[in-house]
């Protein structure tokens, strides 16, 4: 799928979330399409169980989910997240341990960027991190069971937690949906929250990555106060007074430059 075709499918979910049954018609309008192009989109859409063809139009499967699947999700912020991932990598102390990690861009990222360290155990509910990192001679990969989620390909439900408790977790990065000095790091999904909250909780150091458009916003269910995060690593477009809070709350704010070489 091209990311051009990505955008529009991403942006006719933002369209039946936010307005309920939408006219066809009005679809076309303000994506711009063909009405043929508009028909191969819902009906993709459609097949992948994330909206209800209806008499002239379309509404969405969930109205109140705001998450976007994973492979609608925006990458072309991949060099920022990027740059955070290498940067929360860097907090992970040298030696053998076992690093978990939640599913996400970010957090694929920071495995991408502790490939090649001896003695690395990565420890996953992400089937897209699991199978990248499986390649690597370097790495030992375990992936917990449970149910997957077809919106972030993330195994859920007791078993994924289990997994977490009985794992001695040297460091857990964590992705998010919302960071906050209010509430900590939050998630969509309460079922994906319980399984980091199983992670975090059995880490000794814990790191959410995230990139600033997170910072100050609180979704649906808690993945982890801020007396339990370590590190938070974001980028300078987060809210200054936000990351002020937090850092205040005692936790070690690490701010990467955007546009930075």
């Amino acid at each position: 799928m091209s990311i051009r075709r990505t955008d529009r499918m991403r942006e006719l979910l933002s369209l039946l979330r936010g307005n309920g049954e939408v006219d066809s018609q009005v679809l076309r309008a303000g994506l711009g399409v063909s009405a043929a192009t508009l028909r191969r989109d819902l009906s993709e859409l459609e097949e992948q169980g994330l909206l209800v063809r209806t008499h002239g139009g379309a509404r969405a499967l969930d109205p109140s989910d705001g998450e976007i699947p994973v492979r609608l999700r925006d990458h072309r912020m991949i060099a920022i997240k990027r740059r955070i991932a290498q940067h929360a990598a860097a907090l992970v102390p040298p030696g053998p341990q076992a690093v978990a990690l939640t599913g996400g861009v970010t957090t694929g990222e920071v495995a991408r960027s502790l490939k090649g360290r001896p003695q690395m155990t990565i420890v996953t509910n992400s089937l897209t991190i699991a199978a990248d990192c499986a390649v690597d001679a370097h790495m030992k990969v375990i992936v917990t069971g449970g149910l997957v989620r077809a919106n972030s390909l993330e195994a859920v439900g007791p078993m994924s937690e289990h997994a977490f408790q009985v794992i001695n977790v040297g460091t857990a990065i964590l992705g998010a949906d919302g960071m906050s000095a209010e509430v900590g790091a939050t998630t969509f999904d309460e079922a994906e929250a319980r399984t980091a909250i199983a992670m975090g909780t059995n880490a000794q150091l814990v790191v959410v990555a995230v990139d600033g458009s997170k910072i100050g916003k609180v979704t649906l269910a808690k993945m982890a106060p801020l007396s339990e995060i370590d590190h938070l690593v974001t980028d300078s477009t987060a809210d200054a007074a936000q990351l002020e809070k937090i850092g205040a709350a005692g936790v070690h704010v690490h701010v990467v430059e955007v546009g930075e070489d």
